[in-house]
């Protein structure tokens, strides 16, 4: 558990601070209190993005669906997303090669991208405004060797994985920034979370999805069903109880791989005559990697400055003004064309696991009670695979994914 954020003490407030250019104010579906027990098919407990696509998912496979949150949906740590939608993964296939070996290292690599495509597609399907928009990406050489790069786009090709080395040079030629090197990569993208979490809430509740103001506090397994116990001592008996709680997680739920962080963030006023090429999604080859996108309006947002030992939401906050300072100066080096006037700038708190792969699947020890975290930079693209996994694992389908992604697997050294 994270001492600094107990489930228990834990705010919306705390999961971020400061102001995203986020928070367009939407109509959501209404909450109740729970006044008494009752019975579904499926609980879903957390109604942020990660919640939200496992409403859409499993109220469109015909279940009675219920969404307990003790917060208001989607403003916790989805509020603070960038929404960067990579199908890249924060470790690069070279290091999940070395870790798990090519097949396994590959199979997340290729479930990532499909991912991406999938979230993509179903937007299209939903008609879901949401600013969604296919973008490519471009991995930076952080330093002044880019030989990794060439190395880990041989290992990509060898995965049927799309993409294209850039020397400095062409780099240059095709974008303007100056590093060593880079990847572009095609098929990723990025969007309004909150404005998707809203909308797939919004739809979830037109099929029948029921939504109450309560939280959870104790689960009971058995081999048909979860009593799960809210703090007011109402209980609801459950076939299946999906755990979307995002950085909090709750007791029963033991890793041996996540760790808490944060990360800070800016946002410019619009200015889409000043936009690089494409308004590529731009990130780094380095562990605590700068990352950049663009948005519709012609916004330039850029965030990290990640720090794995200011987690509290206080120290965390007090660093804003200061974080924003250095990403403003990190911006002007990344694209001196860029106007540093900045309308928004916030701070949020997230996990990582130490191999970069999401906690998906059976909560080890706790029948039918299922986890659904998808952590790091590509938190979203791993909440739809989760909705995808779990939504196939409830009708009876396993996927090898499920033992990669396991709550309680290793990671080597």
């Amino acid at each position: 558990m994270i001492s600094d954020l107990d489930p228990d003490t834990t705010d919306q407030d705390d999961l971020h601070g400061g102001r995203s250019p986020w928070f367009a104010k939407l109509p959501r579906p209404a909450r109740h209190p729970l006044t008494e027990n009752t019975s579904c098919d499926a609980l879903i407990v957390g109604c942020g993005i990660t919640g939200a696509l496992m409403a859409e998912r499993l109220t469109r496979q015909g279940l009675d669906v219920v969404l307990l949150d003790r917060e208001l949906p989607g403003y916790g740590s989805t509020a603070a997303s960038t929404a960067m939608l990579l199908w890249e993964i924060d470790r690069s296939l070279s290091e999940l090669t070395e870790l798990y070996g090519f097949e396994r290292a590959a199979r997340a690599y290729r479930a990532s991208f499909n991912a991406v495509g999938g979230l993509q597609s179903l937007m299209r399907d939903l008609d879901l405004p949401c600013d969604m928009r296919t973008k490519s990406s471009l991995y930076l050489a952080a330093g002044e060797d880019a030989s990794s790069l060439i190395t880990e786009q041989m290992l990509r090709a060898r995965a049927g994985l799309p993409g294209t080395f850039l020397d400095h040079r062409a780099l240059f030629g095709a974008y303007e920034i100056t590093r060593a090197g880079a990847i572009v990569s095609p098929n990723s993208a990025d969007c309004d979370p909150m404005q998707m979490a809203i909308g797939l809430l919004n739809i979830a509740h037109s099929r029948g999805g029921r939504f109450y103001e309560a939280e959870a506090l104790r689960y009971e397994s058995a081999p048909h069903s979860v009593g799960v116990t809210t703090s007011d001592g109402r209980v609801i008996e459950a076939r299946h109880v999906i755990l979307a709680t995002g950085y909090v997680m709750p007791d029963i739920v033991a890793t041996k791989v996540q760790s808490p962080s944060s990360s800070w963030a800016i946002a410019t006023s619009p200015q889409p005559d000043r936009l690089w090429r494409d308004g590529v999604l731009i990130w780094e080859d380095s562990k605590d990697y700068l990352y950049a996108r663009t948005t519709r309006s012609g916004r330039i947002i850029i965030g990290g400055e990640d720090s794995d030992e200011i987690i509290a939401p206080d120290a965390r906050d007090a660093l804003i003004a200061d974080k924003a300072d250095k990403l403003r100066q990190r911006l002007a080096a990344l694209w001196p064309r860029a106007e540093l006037n900045v309308t928004h700038r916030w701070a949020g708190t997230f996990d990582t696991t130490r191999d970069g792969l999401p906690l998906i699947g059976p909560v080890p020890k706790h029948q039918n009670l299922y986890a659904a975290y998808g952590y790091g930079g590509n938190g979203i693209t791993f909440s739809y695979m989760a909705a995808q996994l779990l939504g196939d694992l409830i009708t009876g389908e396993h996927s090898q994914l499920l033992d990669d992604f396991a709550l309680d697997r290793d990671v080597p050294a």
